[in-house]
């Protein structure tokens, strides 16, 4: 399976889009890993649900793929964004992004998430351990929604908006 990077090969401005998600996504993904490994109850859910519901929006955004930015295209190109995303397997392109959502994404690694949450009861090496798992699978889940963006992205020639600070709405 190719990575973001390479989907995006050929394209300077795709590429620089996908590096640049990758770096909010590492960042955030330690702020997980952090909170994987304390050993409280759920914790690391609710961090974890409330870091994707965060980022996967701004990723969106950085490849002019939120709700707002597709009602504001032609008719025509947002039904061919709205058919590459189901085309590609993305639950999340252009929708606004719920806990609901997010869970069902992270059903797709609810192993991992099982063998983090027995890890972090052992002292130390399993909080490492918890760390590590939560990270990674802050970091699969992004990296395949960045894959998908990018699918969507050079299938419907869809024009990245301009670099800069992310402005999201936040809805009800």
């Amino acid at each position: 399976m190719p990575t973001a990077l390479q989907l995006a090969a050929g394209d300077p401005a795709l590429q620089a889009r996908v590096r640049d998600c990758r770096r909010l996504l590492t960042r955030r993904a330690l702020v997980g890993a952090a909170a994987s490994a304390v050993p409280l109850p759920g914790l690391d859910w609710a961090v974890d649900a409330a870091l994707l519901t965060r980022v996967l929006p701004e990723i969106n955004a950085r490849f002019g793929l939120t709700p707002q930015q597709l009602a504001q295209l032609p008719a025509l190109q947002r039904d061919e964004v709205q058919k590459a995303a189901s085309v590609v397997g993305s639950v999340i392109i252009g929708r606004f992004v719920t806990r609901e959502l997010v869970v069902q994404l992270a059903r797709t690694i609810g192993v991992r998430m099982t063998a983090k949450q027995a890890a972090k009861y052992v002292p130390l090496a399993g909080q490492a351990a918890a760390a590590l798992m939560g990270f990674a699978a802050l970091r699969y889940l992004g990296e395949e929604h960045i894959k998908h963006c990018v699918r969507v992205v050079r299938e419907t020639r869809l024009a990245l908006p301009a670099p800069g600070p992310v402005v999201l709405e936040l809805s009800d």
